[in-house]
């Protein structure tokens, strides 16, 4: 990923919380020179000292079949993202594009049922544990569970590279840097109002 020197981020830290924060990703792995990818719900976890992304995918998806002749595999994030308007700047310049994503690469292996139950008991408890009526792994039948392992794959990535771009207007003066925040605050897609968060929560942090 291009990665100019003012928009690299390189705490780990703060990658990790962003991959949990952002963790809907895509997998990317080639077939005969051809890339395939795949749009998956993953986790970043941690192994002694070592990381891994993990997730599950369709049995009749085909890309899993490709791990192993690949040497590398990518994993992509991304966070919010929007137009910047030049018309916001104090001096004449040309319209840009605000991001965040995070690029990750490593080896992939299957994983066994039994650490495919895990990621699964793990996956859910993230995103049902705080619901009133949380759907978890130990609520649901084992005839239910049993029938729906055999359709997926579960599969983990050892963390081999990563790279990281917030691209959030680091470039400009502290006045312009402000009026894109107020700016994007007032547009009405929500990923511009979220950028918006994100650039003032950066600045908060860096006073």
């Amino acid at each position: 990923m291009y990665t100019p020197k003012q928009f690299k981020v390189s705490d780990f830290e703060e990658i990790r919380e962003f991959v949990q924060q952002n963790s809907f990703g895509t997998l990317v792995t080639t077939k005969k020179g051809k890339p395939i990818a795949t749009h998956l719900p993953l986790q970043l976890i941690k192994e002694g000292e070592e990381f891994f992304i993990t997730g599950h995918m369709a049995y009749g998806n085909p890309q899993w079949r490709t791990f192993e002749a690949c040497e590398d595999v990518l994993v992509m994030f991304q966070g919010p993202h929007a137009y910047i308007s030049s018309s916001w700047y104090e001096q004449e310049n040309v319209p840009t594009w605000n991001y965040q994503a995070v690029h990750i690469y490593g080896t992939a292996q299957l994983l066994t049922e039994d650490e495919l139950k895990q990621d699964l008991t793990s996956l859910m408890e993230k995103h049902e544990g705080h619901r009133e009526n949380p759907v978890l792994w130990d609520t649901l039948s084992s005839s239910l569970l049993e029938k729906e392992l055999k359709g997926i794959v579960g599969f983990k990535i050892k963390v081999r590279e990563v790279q990281a771009a917030y691209k959030m207007s680091q470039n400009r003066n502290e006045s312009d840097y402000h009026t894109i925040i107020d700016r994007l605050q007032q547009e009405k897609d929500p990923n511009s109002k979220q950028l918006a968060d994100v650039m003032r929560m950066k600045s908060t942090d860096s006073l």
